[in-house]
């Protein structure tokens, strides 16, 4: 199967598999979303510290060089010299725990003197450094322009223009600002390398991070086992539920505490007892009626064929009897021929409901034992006055069945229908395929009510009990032709409409054990009357079949 079939199938069917990956995702999501404000809020605390820390310093050394630049009136060679100078004291090196790179600038001033000018550029703390973009013009612009103190964090790779030497790229939290002297201005800047920040930042995030996967893990851990709790019982009551409906029905789930579980498997074992004996009481009452009835048509047997001899007796005799005698003679007769057809449906019957009947299975060609069926009930279409017609292909019509059933449920459709025909004509059709063979019976009698196609199978029902029977039926034929039906694997079904009459279909496997999965016959006709198929081409029966089935009719 395709991968996403397999893990929807998987989804469908594992509920601690559902609730695992839901908690992953819920709690994920939430661990994920708090870890990320935390680090957040880490980050900004460290860069707010440092521009605290900075800024102080920053202070201090605007008011310190602002100081030691007082007496100065112009740019000059000392100035210069004062500036290093300055640089030097505010300068703070790693052993001093800081690393601080201190910067001046004085690019807007220039000298008024011919023999000096004041330096352009940068100097820098420690000497020689080329800052190489650290800070930026954005950043000048503000300082310098401006005249603001301003901030920014940069990453950079500062080198020393003397040895050639770099530093590495850092990421520097810049600060500027500036420095009002008596010529002019000057702008003085802190580079703060920020890689200790940033290591504490990272560490903290790696540490939410494996904190949040460590408590997602156990989250989805411990509702694993919750689930699990809850679910095993559940699955020990769908076995046991399984096994009770497969007839062992001794199962019991194990009662463990008295906790809601447990109270679940008690009454899941009272529910499974009282099924045990009710079905048992059932079973027994069944097998008794069974019992009953075959005990009753085998013990019915031996006053039938007494009585039998002296109505035969009296059959032959009845000639010479006054016509009142005479008429009760053939009365007698009559009913006797029905009691014996109804004692042997219910000794089938009966052998059906213990579950004895046996399929003799062999091939045979259905086409000679349906015309055998109309030619025994010819004379009873010609009291009806029904004419039976039989449409079947030239080629044999071949299928593993057991004749002599086949032949039953014939003649039992094919009885109804002239039954019910009011006179009309009823057409039996046969076709087959690869793999069933089907035949279908149809009159245009009175027709079925809705809802009657699933009642006709029951035992002893009828459409109109007002109706007086013609052929001398017991009410159990129809049944029995479905247990026939079922028996061969195959399919009996039932068609009618008010006034259009009703068809019956038989289908079955063409080999013995096989499982249907269509008909050749629809089991709808196409026309409202015999007339409107009369004439169908035998060749193309298959072929309105088809034509059926593609349009929906079952």
């Amino acid at each position: 199967m395709p991968p996403l079939t397999v893990a929807y199938r998987t989804w469908r069917r594992s509920l601690q598999l559902r609730m695992a990956l839901i908690t992953v995702v819920l709690c994920g999501a939430l661990v994920g979303g708090f870890g990320w404000l935390v680090a957040e809020r880490n980050t900004s605390a460290q860069i707010r510290g440092a521009r605290d820390s900075v800024r102080v310093q920053l202070d201090n050394g605007r008011e310190y060089a602002t100081g030691q630049l007082t007496g100065y009136t112009v740019p000059s060679s000392a100035v210069n010299a004062q500036v290093e100078s300055i640089l030097s004291r505010l300068m703070i090196t790693p052993e001093q725990g800081g690393g601080v790179i201190v910067a001046m600038s004085a690019e807007a001033a220039e000298a008024t003197t011919t023999d000096s000018r004041l330096f352009t550029g940068f100097k820098t703390a420690p000497r020689s450094l080329n800052l190489n973009g650290a800070i930026t013009p954005e950043l000048r612009h503000e300082v310098a322009g401006r005249g603001n103190i301003a901030s920014q964090i940069v990453s950079a790779q500062i080198a020393s223009s003397e040895t050639g030497v770099t530093m590495g790229r850092h990421t520097y939290l810049v600060f500027g600002t500036p420095v009002a002297t008596r010529w002019g201005q000057l702008e003085l800047y802190y580079l703060v390398p920020m890689d200790t920040a940033e290591l504490v930042s990272k560490d903290f995030r790696t540490s939410v991070l494996l904190l949040g996967a460590l408590l997602v893990v156990l989250l989805v851990a411990v509702v694993m086992l919750v689930t699990r709790l809850v679910v095993s019982p559940i699955r020990i009551a769908a076995r046991t539920a399984q096994r009770l409906s497969a007839g062992l029905l001794d199962q019991r789930m194990t009662v463990v505490g008295e906790d809601d579980l447990a109270l679940l498997a008690s009454s899941f074992n009272q529910m499974a007892a009282n099924l045990q004996r009710q079905i048992t009481r059932l079973e027994e009452m069944s097998r008794l009626q069974r019992r009953f009835t075959s005990d009753v048509s085998h013990e019915l047997r031996t006053p039938l064929t007494t009585v039998r001899m002296a109505a035969d007796l009296l059959h032959g005799e009845r000639e010479s009897f006054d016509p009142a005698v005479a008429r009760s003679a053939e009365l007698l007769q009559h009913e006797l021929d029905r009691f014996e057809s109804l004692l042997s449906d219910l000794l089938e019957i009966s052998r059906f409901d213990a579950g004895f009947a046996m399929l003799d299975a062999e091939p045979a060609d259905l086409v000679p034992i349906v015309h055998r069926v109309v030619e025994r009930l010819a004379s009873v279409a010609e009291r009806a006055g029904a004419d039976v017609e039989v449409r079947a292909p030239q080629a044999p019509v071949v299928a593993e069945v057991d004749a002599r059933r086949i032949e039953r449920i014939l003649r039992n459709l094919v009885g109804n229908a002239i039954e019910h025909s009011e006179g009309r004509p009823v057409v039996v059709t046969l076709a087959a395929d690869p793999q069933a063979v089907a035949v279908t019976v149809r009159d245009n009698g009175i027709g079925l009510k809705p809802g009657d196609e699933k009642l006709v199978f029951n035992r002893f029902w009828r459409a109109d009990p007002s109706r007086a029977r013609q052929t001398g039926g017991t009410g159990l034929g129809l049944s029995i032709a479905l247990e026939d039906a079922r028996l061969h694997g195959g399919w009996l079904e039932a068609w009618g409409e008010p006034g259009r009459g009703a068809q019956f279909r038989l289908t079955v496997p063409a080999r013995a054990g096989d499982r249907l999965s269509g008909s050749p016959l629809p089991l709808m006709p196409s026309g409202s009357a015999i007339g409107d198929t009369a004439d169908i081409p035998l060749q193309s029966i298959a072929e309105l079949a088809e034509a059926d089935r593609t349009a929906g009719v079952s």
